[in-house]
């Protein structure tokens, strides 16, 4: 089966990474479903994605809720094809101090990064075992390793990484991988609302992080795409399991 041939699925790709994402696969010659919890909020990615010549189907589905999960990949079987490649991009923010997070606010994060990538994973992996080719990319971040003002996202984040290793152990003999990729900062819609929720402003904000960055830069949702496209290529068949931090250098 050729790259061409194959069908990738980018959750949380209206925007941000998960767009970029999309653009790269679809240049990579897979056809791509670029799902949100909006199905509007997408179509400016497939549209970015038709007119470079690719083909993109804008779903619309809320990650957390089963049957909506369910329908989304059905339906992306139904109009583009089977999923063999699936990147778990899907996030939202809910940030507070612990003495101030709500169980609200909790859940929310919970839900959309944890369960959602669950049942995306489990919705989308009978395709892979029946092509005996999957790739599974699962978007972590550096604030896995602890972050003030985000117990919940922090959880969750690392929550990724054990999933993607086991998920590793389980589907490896099938010929699908799992990996995570750990973004360190990138400039982004979350990053401007982390300086607003601080505060700061912007342009201070992201002066003070790249001084920090040993390469002297902060990341763009491209960084990520390019590390994305990696691991879900033929030539990636022999890495899984990992976490890959794109930080601009060795520590968060």
């Amino acid at each position: 089966m050729t790259t061409r041939e194959r069908v990738a699925i980018v959750t949380g790709s209206a925007r941000g990474i998960g767009a970029a994402t999309a653009i790269r696969l679809a240049s990579d010659g897979f056809a791509v479903a670029v799902l949100d919890l909006d199905e509007t909020a997408g179509k400016s990615t497939v549209e970015g994605i038709e007119t470079a010549g690719g083909r993109a189907l804008a779903v619309g589905a809320d990650v957390s809720n089963q049957d909506q999960v369910n329908a989304a990949v059905n339906r992306i079987v139904s109009e583009l094809g089977a999923p063999t490649v699936l990147v778990n991009n899907a996030g939202v923010t809910r940030d507070n101090l612990l003495f101030k997070m709500s169980a609200e606010d909790w859940d929310t994060v919970v839900n959309v990064h944890l369960r959602g990538s669950f049942l995306m994973t489990k919705a989308v992996q009978k395709h892979m075992v029946d092509a005996g080719f999957g790739r599974i990319v699962n978007i972590s971040s550096t604030s896995a390793l602890g972050n003030r003002g985000q117990a919940n996202y922090s959880t969750v984040k690392a929550g990724l990484q054990g999933f993607t290793k086991t998920l590793a152990l389980e589907l490896g003999k099938f010929g699908v991988t799992a990996n995570c990729v750990a973004p360190g900062f990138i400039v982004s819609d979350m990053t401007r609302a982390t300086a607003a929720r601080i505060g700061e402003d912007w342009d201070t904000y992201l002066a003070a992080r790249v001084k920090a960055i040993p390469v002297a830069r902060a990341g763009e949702p491209g960084d990520i795409a390019h590390t994305v496209s990696f691991l879900v290529s033929e030539g990636a068949g022999y890495v899984s399991g990992q976490v890959i931090y794109v930080a601009g250098g060795p520590k968060a």
